[in-house]
This record gives structure tokens, sequence and C-alpha cells, in this order.
């Protein structure tokens, strides 16, 4: 008899939990995602795509996506540690920290490379271009690391450095709210502008 009753009242908390579970499902993880999508496709139509960025029809990118650019023409962005390099799949910063050998060694490298690409660069090598973002995938890099990249560029493409000090002073984002954030630059931004000069 008491066996009996357990189970009754068992039934009776398991139920409505099984209920409660499913419906929560159906509403949170499908019908709230799907309103949500559909919501922002209307409202934001590029940002709720992905915020693709086209060259002649073709998609060649992202706003919001940084992605590995080798060419001397071109500025480059911050190194990624996300999948294999640049991999929206797999995103991820290095893990290592600030007493890491590998760090020390990867960040010495980079600044070696970077200083060799960059022979007629003033200034200290910024950070953002030997040091990897938390996604690794960041599209963005500080003002100081595009006016260094500036005289390569400048070079490869033929043009004068003011020139091109002056396509990245036109792409510099100031902070949010003028508090948020820091400055940058969109990479991809940057290029393409510079392709237009030509």
């Amino acid at each position: 008899m008491n066996m009996q009753k357990i189970k009754d009242a068992t039934l009776r908390h398991i139920a409505p939990a099984v209920m409660y579970t499913i419906v929560s499902v159906i509403l949170l993880g499908i019908v709230y995602p799907l309103a949500m999508t559909g919501i922002s496709e209307l409202i934001f139509p590029a940002q709720a795509s992905g915020s693709v960025v086209y060259r002649n029809g073709i998609a060649i990118g992202s706003d919001i996506i940084g992605q590995l650019w080798t060419k001397p023409e071109y500025f480059h962005g911050r190194p990624s540690a996300a999948g294999s390099g640049y991999d929206p799949t797999s995103t991820s910063g290095t893990n290592l920290g600030p007493t890491s050998k590998k760090l020390i060694d990867a960040t010495a490298a980079t600044i070696k490379a970077l200083k060799k690409d960059n022979p007629d660069a003033a200034g200290p090598v910024p950070m953002d271009l030997v040091t990897s973002s938390g996604s690794g995938i960041d599209p963005d890099i500080s003002p100081e690391a595009a006016y260094y990249q500036a005289p390569r560029v400048a070079s490869a493409r033929h043009m004068t450095v003011d020139t091109v000090r002056a396509v990245i002073a036109s792409h510099i984002v100031p902070r949010e709210l003028g508090f948020l954030g820091e400055p940058r630059v969109n990479v991809m931004q940057l290029n393409l502008a510079l392709d237009g000069q030509k």
C-alpha cells in the first residue's frame, strides 16, 4: 500500500517536470531562436547574415571575422590561434599565460618577423600585431598597428606614405559612446579602401 502511494506521488511530480522540460525545449530552443532570427533578418539583414562583404557579386569575407592577409600590399590583422588560423568554427586564444616560454618565444619570433617585413616602420611594434585575440578571429587592429604597417603597404602599392596614412585616418572607428573600448580599424575595410584607390 505504501509502495503504491510512493509511485503515485512520484508520477505526480515526474509528469509535470517532463511536460515542463518539453515545453521549455520547444519554446526556448526552437520558437524563441527562430523568432529572434526572423526579427533580426527584418531589422538588421546584413548583420544577421554575418556582415558578409562582397566584391563584384562574390563573397570575399566578413566585417566581423578576421582573415589571413599575407601580401605586402595589404594590412595584416592580429595573429590567430583559432583552429589552424582564422577558423570561425574553432574560435579560441592560445590560453598561454604571461610566464609561458612558448608564448614568449612565439611573441619574440613574431616581433622579429614583423621588423623584417616592415623595415621602414617607426616606433615600437604594437602589441596587437604580436598577440592573438581571445577569439582568434578579431577583424580589427589598433590605429597604431595600422600606422606601423603603412610604410610597407605604401611601398608595395607605389603610393606615398601620407596617402596611406590618410586612408587609415579615415577608417578609424572611435570608442563606442565615446568611452567604451578602444579606437580600432577594420582590416578588411581598410584593405578594400586601398584597392579602391587604384
